[in-house]
């Protein structure tokens, strides 16, 4: 895939930070991440289904979804759109359900770079580097990776 994603683990850092560039437009990127129909077709590894309860992705909104294993596991998550900008900027929390107490907070720039082109960064920081680590070993570039790729493929029109 032409637009890798990049992903940044600090040394001694709780942070872990991202880059992907799509060949869409920043509106269309930023509707793929506040539309939660959108939302359910792309985020997350291909072999797991989601369901969401609630998705309001706006200044005060919140979340909370489910992904689904084909053996019936389920993996809850929750958290709250601090900021939202449209086509612009965001901050939400994180929260995996098989870690309560465990909270990231995480920031979104969404980014023109003209031609009908665009870039995702992110930052996420965690409350301790154990948590950092258990985030940036469970597999988190791998499914990032293949969510993004699902993401251009809603966003071009395919069946996901």
């Amino acid at each position: 895939m032409s637009n890798a994603l990049k992903l940044t683990v600090p040394e001694g850092l709780p942070f872990i930070d991202f880059e992907r560039e799509f060949d869409f437009p920043v509106s269309e990127v930023f509707r793929a991440h506040k539309d939660p129909e959108l939302v359910a077709q792309w985020l997350g590894p291909r072999r797991l289904t989601m369901t969401v309860d609630h998705y309001d992705f706006r200044t005060g909104g919140s979340y909370r979804y489910t992904h689904t294993a084909p053996d019936g596991s389920a993996y809850g998550f929750t958290g709250v759109f601090h900021t939202v900008r449209e086509n612009d900027f965001a901050i939400q929390t994180f929260e995996f359900d098989g870690y309560p107490d465990v909270v990231s907070i995480e920031f979104l720039t969404f980014e023109d770079l003209g031609g009908g082109r665009s870039r995702l960064s992110g930052h996420a920081v965690y409350p301790s580097m154990e948590a950092r680590d258990g985030m940036a070993q469970s597999g988190m570039e791998a499914g990032m990776t293949e969510a993004y790729e699902r993401l251009e493929e809603v966003l071009s029109g395919a069946k996901v």
